[in-house]
């Protein structure tokens, strides 16, 4: 098995989201998690695929447009649009795309009744465009995060669940409900309808693994299994829905609903200081406060105290927990599929260890300026030979625009040459000027459709 843990490159890195209310924040956690992906045994989970160092370039990746698949499941949105779009990226040079496969709609009818039937669709078509795919388990709520353009909800009978016991949403220190995604303190509990969390997830990926079994290791190349808001490894520390979270506030704490604080309690009196059970730092500010506003934030605040120490330190540890319990149920179900590598997204941290690196930018961008920084920071990486594949946001009309899309012809060929800083930047532009002339009608027909 191999882990790609991706993170955000590109022109908007600079200014992405700092949340001191994540457990990013703790200083040990790249370290933990690192031990997390090394404890996994390498005869048991070997990378089958035989995942090639690769000495040429990055390969990129395109991200599908949210509502690629109908909500019922059914079949694909704009059919044309995308058909035309996978022959131009095709033609571009590009080695793949990236899709949500998403669980409020593969499963959404009820508990194990799945319907894959829009996704075979969009895996016939890559196929027959020799195209690979990053198929993204999403277990997330889409919408309410940065460049959600469409919602698409948890499973009907996973949300009547939650109606019925609300802690089984992230809770903050207010008793707002967050639900993007269920409560990791409700992971071991039999809490939907007879199940857990993890063992939903776990069901969910057999059922897409023996579904999609005639693609995997030849167009089915990476699953990336979701862990969080966003499918990232983290908290909804910073909910943008409703306004109540802005950039660059610092976030709050969502540990407020009992399955959270019956663990906290038990930590608690683990160490002999029942009294810190009760509840989260009280002094750690609002959502859209500065951390030298808050108390427990600020230089030399409560963070550095025993009691803070201990606090981050369980709230980190329960976040590891939550990706090992994730990272065991795919390996269980993915093991012994050639050609496949599992990848996870974990938000707002660079490493700086030996585990292949997955890009992708934070923001739609399509000016030189942003290819550039992108093509910088793979390059430097590609020379360390752990940046294994990019991932390019997103298809939409914007991207086949005829000027977008000469200098995303352009940004490929630059990405996964040889040497990738030392193309020539004159020929590529030749070459990408060729490749929009060759595929203008593609282009202009995959822009109309993807616009209506």
């Amino acid at each position: 098995m191999s882990l790609n843990l991706a993170h955000q490159t590109g022109a908007a890195a600079a200014t992405q989201t700092v949340d001191p209310a994540a457990p990013a924040q703790g200083p040990d956690l790249p370290m933990a998690f690192q031990a997390l992906v090394e404890s996994l045994p390498e005869e048991q989970h070997p990378d089958v695929g035989g995942e090639e160092r690769r000495k040429v370039g990055v390969p990129v990746y395109v991200m599908m447009p949210l509502d690629t698949v109908r909500k019922d499941g059914n079949g694909l949105n704009r059919r044309k649009a995308v058909e035309a779009s996978l022959k131009a990226l095709k033609s571009a040079g590009a080695e793949g795309i990236m899709v949500d496969v998403w669980w409020g709609i593969a499963e959404c009818e009820g508990p194990g009744r799945y319907n894959f039937t829009g996704y075979m669709e969009l895996m016939e078509m890559a196929k027959k465009n020799g195209l690979k795919v990053q198929a993204v388990m999403s277990f997330h709520q889409c919408g309410g995060n940065v460049g959600d353009s469409v919602t698409i909800p948890l499973p009907k009978w996973v949300l009547e669940e939650m109606d019925k016991d609300q802690d089984l949403a992230y809770t903050d220190r207010s008793g707002r409900r967050n639900y993007e995604y269920l409560s990791l303190g409700a992971d071991a509990m039999p809490v939907l309808k007879g199940r857990t969390p993890v063992q939903c997830y776990g069901d969910f990926m057999r059922a897409f693994r023996d579904h999609f079994a005639a693609f995997m290791g030849n167009t089915i190349v990476e699953i990336q299994v979701g862990m969080g808001p966003a499918g990232e490894l983290r908290y909804p520390s910073y909910p943008e829905s409703n306004g109540t979270w802005r950039f660059p506030g610092i976030g709050e704490f969502q540990c407020y609903d009992r399955y959270m604080l019956s663990s906290l309690k038990a930590a608690a009196e683990a160490v002999g200081k029942p009294e810190w059970g009760n509840a989260g730092p009280g002094d750690s500010g609002g959502y859209n406060d500065w951390p030298e506003d808050s108390p427990f934030f600020r230089r030399e605040g409560g963070w550095n105290t025993p009691y803070g120490e201990f606090f981050m330190s369980w709230y980190s540890q329960m976040l590891l927990e939550h990706g090992e319990r994730i990272l065991s149920a795919a390996s269980g179900v993915y093991t012994g599929t050639p050609g496949v590598k599992i990848s996870v997204k974990v938000a707002g941290i660079h490493w700086h260890y030996g585990v292949g690196l997955a890009g992708e930018n934070a923001l739609p961008r399509y000016d030189e300026t942003a290819h550039d920084q992108i093509v910088t920071t793979a390059a430097e990486k590609a020379e360390e030979e752990r940046m294994v594949a990019f991932t390019y946001l997103r298809m939409g009309p914007d991207l086949f625009q005829p000027d977008n899309w000469r200098r995303f012809a352009a940004f490929v060929k630059r990405m996964t040459e040889s040497g990738v800083r030392d193309v020539c930047r004159e020929q590529v532009e030749r070459e990408a000027q060729g490749v929009a002339h060759a595929t203008g009608s593609l282009v202009h027909e995959a822009a109309v459709a993807l616009s209506n």
